[in-house]
């Protein structure tokens, strides 16, 4: 193994041990403040009012019209209430450390209104968003916030499409493209294929952050399922899976030994 920085090999010892002793939130922010003092840099001093004031409030307005619901419940428009979405999205941009380093690229596979790639875009990356073609609402909010998007449907064991230069961060949020709520569930074997097609379309050493939605029964993963992400890399925080890095499987190793 090559011998890393010593601010990098600090990083990753001291943060082995946090995740010892702290777990969640907690774990999370103080990682954040780990990186932030090892690369001396602040972050970038902004909030949800200063980021929601650069949207066309009248444009947004009349999308918010056409589509907004008083009480939306899990339909769609509850993505309208942008102020609470913002601050969302602005904590999933602050856990991935994108308010520290510099300018990255960065995917959001099933982005949605494009709040989590407006924030990103506000901060200076380079972004790209991939969703299906089925909710006008959701087409017209990208088409306000000006950020770019890939019409395409996550398939499992099919790869994903030409998606320019490489990333380095990739992330999903709220995940469904894993047969959510119903009887094609992806188990290991999807998972692994998909997140292999992954390292493809991802730089060395970036990030990978899947955020999954809880089924029927209220589970989120097998334990299975989980150990499976924890030998590749894995962080598991709940709904929130970060590989950073994702390392390969343990059968790519074992090929690659032989």
């Amino acid at each position: 193994m090559p011998n890393l920085p010593r601010a990098v090999n600090f990083d990753m010892q001291l943060s082995y041990k946090l995740r010892k002793v702290l777990s969640g939130d907690a774990y999370l922010s103080a990682r954040r403040h780990v990186k932030q003092w090892l690369i001396g840099r602040a972050p970038l001093r902004f909030d949800v009012a200063r980021i929601t004031r650069t949207v066309d409030r009248e444009k947004f307005q009349k999308i918010y019209d056409r589509y907004g619901m008083a009480n939306p419940g899990d339909e769609w428009p509850k993505y309208l209430e942008i102020e609470r979405w913002m601050e969302i999205n602005l904590k999933r941009v602050r856990d991935l450390g994108l308010d520290l380093g510099g300018r990255k690229r960065v995917l959001d596979i099933g982005c949605g209104t494009g709040y989590f790639l407006y924030i990103c875009q506000f901060l200076g990356h380079d972004v790209l968003g991939m969703d299906l073609d089925e909710e006008p609402g959701f087409a017209e909010m990208i088409e306000l916030l000006g950020v770019k998007r890939k019409i395409w449907r996550i398939e499992a064991f099919q790869p994903l499409p030409d998606l320019g230069p490489k990333f380095d961060v990739i992330a999903a949020h709220m995940i469904c493209f894993n047969g959510h709520k119903s009887d094609k569930l992806w188990k290991i074997a999807e998972w692994e294929f998909f997140l292999d097609d992954l390292t493809k379309h991802l730089e060395p050493g970036g990030q990978v952050c899947l955020e999954l939605n809880r089924e029927y029964d209220d589970s989120l993963y097998t334990p299975e399922l989980r150990e499976y992400f924890e030998a590749r890399g894995a962080e598991v925080h709940t709904q929130r899976v970060l590989f950073n890095p994702l390392r390969p499987a343990l059968s790519a190793v074992a090929s690659t030994a032989r």
